[in-house]
Formats: C-alpha cells, sequence, structure tokens
C-alpha cells in the first residue's frame, strides 16, 4: 500500500530517504515538550505565593472597629449606619455575631477574619455583584445544627437570585438576607426560610390544582349507577396526595402561620377536584332516540 503525501515531491522523496533526520527531529521534539513541561511546573509551583497577597489584603480594611465593610458601594448611608447599630445591637442580646462584606474589584479576604474576630458562631454575608448570584455565606460550625445546610441554598437561591436582584435591589437582598437570619436565629432555628414569595406560592397553587384534577378524574364512576369510584381514587391517593400534601400544602405551612395562602390552595385543590369530576356529566354526547 502506497503512502501519498500532501507536499512537494521532491521534499517527500527527500523525507523519505532520510529517516536518520526524521528521528532526530522527533527526539528534539520530544526533548522541547519536556521542557516546556517542566517550566510550566515550576511556575506553578513558584506562583501561589504571589496571589496570596491579592486575597489577603487588610490595607482596604476600614480604620475604625464596624461590622459592614461595604467596598461594592450597594447600601447607602443610612442603611450601612442601621446595620451597624442594629447588628451590634443583635449580637449583645443573643451571642451571634453577624458581619457584612461587599465586594466587587477589591476584596479583604482572609484578612477580615481577624479584623471581626470571626468564630463558631459567626455569619458573613458576602454580597459580589460579579457571580450569577449575589450573596455567599461564610458560616460557623455552631450555626449548622440550627440553620441546615439546605437552609442556606435556600436564602441564597431566594435573595441573590438575578430576578429578586432586579425587582428589590442589591441592596433589598442583602437587607432581607440579614432579616431572614435575624428571625431564624431568634426562633432558635430554623429548617426552611421564613416568609412565601409570591412565585412560590403560584407554583404551590398550581401543585394544588393539579393533585386536585388527578383525584377528580381517579374518582369518576365506571359503572352504571355508581356514584364516586373511592377505589380509583385511593389506587392513585400517592399521586394527587403528594402533589397537594408535600407541594401544594407543606411549603406554606412551613414558611408563614397566615391561613389565607392554606384556604386558597385547599380551594384550588377542591375546585380542580369538581371540575375533573363532572367533566364527563358535560361531555357525554347526546343520546339517540331512534337507536
Amino acid at each position: 500500500m502506497k503512502t501519498r503525501f500532501m507536499t512537494v515531491p521532491g521534499q517527500a522523496t527527500h523525507r523519505a530517504k532520510n529517516p536518520a533526520e526524521q528521528k532526530a527531529i522527533a527526539q528534539l521534539f520530544n526533548w522541547a515538550i519536556r521542557c516546556a513541561v517542566v517550566c510550566c511546573l515550576a511556575v506553578l509551583a513558584w506562583s501561589p505565593t504571589a496571589p496570596a497577597l491579592a486575597f489577603n489584603n487588610p490595607e482596604l480594611l476600614p480604620d475604625e472597629p464596624t461590622v459592614v465593610i461595604d467596598l461594592a458601594r450597594i447600601l447607602n448611608e443610612a442603611q450601612e449606619d442601621y446595620l451597624n447599630e442594629h447588628l451590634s445591637v443583635f449580637e449583645a442580646e443573643t451571642g451571634w455575631k453577624l458581619r457584612v462584606l461587599t465586594q466587587f474589584d477589591q476584596t479583604p479576604g482572609r484578612a477580615v477574619k481577624g479584623f471581626w474576630g470571626l468564630d463558631d458562631k459567626s455569619i458573613m454575608l458576602v454580597a459580589d455583584p460579579r457571580g450569577g448570584n449575589l450573596l455567599n455565606f461564610s458560616v460557623g460550625d455552631q450555626l449548622f445544627p440550627l440553620l441546615p445546610r439546605t437552609f442556606w441554598i435556600e436564602l441564597q437561591t431566594r435573595f441573590g437570585n438575578q430576578f429578586f436582584v432586579r425587582d428589590n435591589g442589591e441592596d433589598g437582598a442583602v437587607l432581607g438576607a440579614i432579616s431572614a437570619l435575624e428571625t431564624c436565629l431568634n426562633r432558635g432555628g430554623c429548617v426552611v426560610v421564613p416568609g412565601l414569595p409570591r412565585e412560590q406560592w403560584i407554583l404551590t397553587l398550581i401543585t394544588s390544582i393539579l393533585g386536585g384534577v388527578i383525584c377528580g378524574f381517579a374518582a369518576q364512576p365506571r359503572k352504571a349507577g355508581q356514584g364516586i369510584a373511592w377505589q380509583w381514587a385511593l389506587l392513585f391517593s400517592p399521586l394527587w396526595g403528594i402533589l397537594f400534601f408535600a407541594f401544594g400544602l407543606g411549603p406554606v405551612v412551613t414558611r408563614t402561620p397566615e391561613l389565607l395562602p392554606v384556604i386558597r390552595n385547599v380551594s384550588g385543590f377542591l375546585i380542580g377536584a369538581l371540575v375533573a369530576f363532572l367533566t364527563p356529566v358535560f361531555g357525554q354526547p347526546p343520546v339517540d332516540d331512534q337507536a
């Protein structure tokens, strides 16, 4: 089988006649690659000493004690004064240390740990507009028995998402998260973030109505003279029960003591079940008298 080269014939013949030269070039190429890899490893080995300064910059810290470091200028002066006064009082009354750091293109990094004396009872809220989510949290170990990891994920996604920030502003996201933390710490802990946003309630209402529709269709009579097909309704109860109780009522009763959302979701379930149950009655074709 002949080998074809996409080169000038003269060059191909020359290369075919000098295998020793090809071997030497290959060895030289491999040696160059090894040298480049060694140089890259050497650079990486020495590089950590330089970036460490970028993540530990005490020059950005204020000269006077404060519980808020607003490098990104997210808060106005009144909000910053309120947090400085309110969080200090909260720490004196409860022993929990709440701190707020906003940053954009500069950050003090690890220097804030010594500046604030962060320990196992400390929470540092970090607001950085550069990321997809505005908020991040540094949490002490003693907080996790009271506020589990799922709580922090929900807190971050509720107040730090782009839609909430767009509607309420970056300062509203910071203040909302701080308010939720204070509420839960005063209660002695929370499994979920308190409060029921409108978007989340609409989702629970939809799942409640869907659960009612499934229950209504399952309960439709399938025999002449049968009123309600209880057997079929019970057979499909795991499906509509999960939609109604777990996704319809569960998120509501665990996040707010108000009865109005509960009443609305129960009404949505009953209306959906009734409409689905009566649909065959209104949809039956008229009986033919000539049949």
